[in-house]
């Protein structure tokens, strides 16, 4: 069984929002062992730069991540690779193949990851070219792990 760590910045505030993550944590359960580590993102306004923040920012998730270095880095980031539903189905699969059975995804706050951290990352990884809340691409990546789950079993769910 997969062990799926989703360490992110930020709580869900709107309840549509965690509503939808409660349904796909248990959708996936059949498949994966996945849990969520919320880190308290960094206040901010215009007076601080943006760059100090996403540096605060790191030092919290390098702390976070040491407690996982065995598993498989994917951050998210506007500039990693974009898949297809199906490609990132193969290459999750391909990955577990490898043997790996531990993956970490990480999202950022709004500002994004620093470069420190998205040097950590095995995978950079994107959505679109379009920018998110962090909050959305949450619960978009559950159900794109639910959905490659779903591919991987040859389930109708994907079409």
């Amino acid at each position: 069984m997969l062990h799926i760590k989703i360490v992110c910045l930020g709580k869900l505030k709107e309840k549509y929002w965690q509503e939808a993550e409660v349904e796909y944590l248990k959708r996936l359960s059949a498949f994966a062992k996945v849990e969520i580590l919320e880190l308290k993102e960094e206040s901010f306004d215009e007076k601080m730069p943006a760059q100090m923040i996403k540096e605060k920012e790191a030092q919290l998730l390098k702390n976070a991540l040491n407690k996982f270095q065995d598993a498989f880095l994917i951050v998210l980031d506007e500039h990693g690779k974009q898949f297809s539903s199906v490609d990132f189905s193969q290459k999750l699969s391909d990955l577990a193949l490898d043997g790996n059975s531990n993956f970490v995804f990480v999202i950022g706050g709004p500002l994004g990851l620093d470069e420190s951290v998205l040097k950590m990352a095995k995978l950079k990884l994107s959505f679109s070219s379009f920018t998110f809340t962090h909050q959305m691409i949450r619960v978009f990546l559950l159900e794109q792990i639910y959905r490659a789950m779903m591919i991987q079993a040859g389930r109708q769910y994907h079409y």
